[in-house]
């Protein structure tokens, strides 16, 4: 009888430990998407920057010199 209360009490902490990195998780992925989305609004502002002061290519469409 001891054997299954230990089992129940570890199921429900590891229940709990489940349910709380799916929070983590659901969290992390709308802070990427949305830091995603900030840095293609950057990236447009800076070609359009770039494209306004008469640049032949656009910075940021160019590959980084370490390539």
């Amino acid at each position: 009888m001891a054997d299954q209360a230990k089992l129940e009490e570890t199921l429900a902490h590891l229940l709990r430990v489940v349910e709380d990195l799916s929070d983590v998780v659901a969290r992390q992925d709308a802070e990427i998407a949305r830091l995603g989305a900030r840095v293609d609004m950057l990236m447009a502002r800076e070609a359009e920057r770039e494209a306004a002061e008469g640049g032949s290519v656009p910075l940021s469409d160019k590959p980084p010199p370490h390539w």
